[in-house]
């Protein structure tokens, strides 16, 4: 939400995350290293390779109009916490993914430039991921397995179902998988609506705002 935020607005990325993180803050679940880095007087990036980076980039990839714009702002909004480089590629790759799913590249294909990009085994099945699966945060070992559920999906929920499936950090693979496969087969209403129940006023402003943008940009 503060990465959408923040791209429509043109606010300072960092500024914006600490604000939504704190008007939020009660809701719990940070991790400790994010949590000290949001409440810190000077925040500074902390060097993480995990996958929080690529859980929040899916705006980006929504709202960029080109290759360079996704890797650009990608890195701005990825480098304030997680400047480690397998988390800055994976944030990079997942914006990716989503930005050519929007401009109706078949999902082989962004497998394809993925794996010739950044070298990820995205020819593996949410079936062949799933038996020796370990919960991980790793930005590498878990962004490309939530990627191939997307990719390896025929529809939103069943991206979301195979990423649930995999076990281990379930919200953050599923979050990553939903980004990509919402941009390659929509959201069904159903789904849609009642998801848009459990946001309060202020997050469903920005996404309003943050899809008519993004609409009027594809």
């Amino acid at each position: 939400m503060a990465v959408a935020d923040a791209l429509i607005r043109g606010t300072d990325p960092q500024v914006t995350l600490i604000e939504w993180c704190k008007r939020y803050a009660e809701n719990g679940g940070w991790r400790k290293r994010f949590a000290e880095w949001f409440t810190d007087d000077t925040p500074k990036p902390y060097s993480s390779w995990g996958n929080g980076a690529a859980m929040r980039i899916a705006p980006v990839g929504l709202l960029a109009s080109n290759e360079d714009e996704v890797i650009g702002w990608s890195d701005t909004v990825t480098s304030i916490t997680h400047n480690h480089p397998d988390a800055m590629h994976t944030a990079q790759a997942v914006a990716l993914a989503i930005h050519w799913a929007r401009r109706k590249v078949a999902a082989a294909e962004i497998g394809r430039r993925l794996t010739e990009r950044f070298g990820y085994p995205l020819h593996l099945t949410p079936n062949d991921i799933r038996p020796t699966y370990k919960r991980t945060e790793k930005a590498i070992d878990s962004v490309p397995q939530a990627i191939s559920c997307a990719l390896h999906s025929n529809s939103f929920e069943d991206a979301i179902r195979s990423a649930v499936s995999l076990g281990g950090d379930s919200d953050t693979i599923a979050a990553i998988a939903g980004g990509i496969s919402e941009a390659l087969h929509g959201i069904p209403n159903d789904i849609a609506v009642q998801a848009w129940t459990y946001l309060p006023k202020d997050m469903q402003s920005v996404m309003n705002a943050f899809y008519q943008e993004a609409n009027a940009n594809t």
